[in-house]
């Protein structure tokens, strides 16, 4: 069984996220999302999720392409993680790209191209933007 592993935040759950995670999940039979806390958000990243982890993880553990959620809560784990859950690829979308090629050492490394025209990013800008003129 080929397994594969990507990590994000994944707030706000939207069609470039399905996008990354079906096209992880073609890469092998066996997907593992390692999914960013709100302690690892707000003390690392300084990013606020609109929903709480528990929600975030529920929602992807319902999605068809995921097999595994499991906490991400260190930028260093991830070498521990490939080792744990004998990961065979590990997937970032590609504005990670070179980030993570130390990884190769352990497993195949790809960045795959993200969904242009989306992020959560965009939808908390553009939101803000109705909220303001209303």
């Amino acid at each position: 069984m080929k397994r594969v592993i990507t990590y994000g935040t994944f707030d706000l759950l939207h069609y470039g996220h399905i996008n990354l995670l079906r096209r992880a999940k073609e890469l092998g039979d066996y997907l593992i999302v390692a999914l960013s806390t709100d302690e690892f958000n707000w003390n690392e990243k300084r990013k606020k999720c609109y929903f709480s982890f528990e929600i975030r993880k529920t929602l992807l553990e319902s999605i068809r392409y995921v097999d595994l959620v499991i906490p991400e809560e260190n930028w260093e784990q991830k070498k521990n993680d490939v080792k744990e859950y004998h990961v065979d690829t590990f997937v970032m979308g590609d504005d990670w790209q070179g980030k993570f090629d130390y990884l190769k050492e352990f497993c195949e490394v790809v960045y795959l191209p993200r969904t242009p025209e989306i992020s959560t990013t965009k939808i908390k800008s553009e939101l803000g933007k109705v909220i303001q003129k209303n």
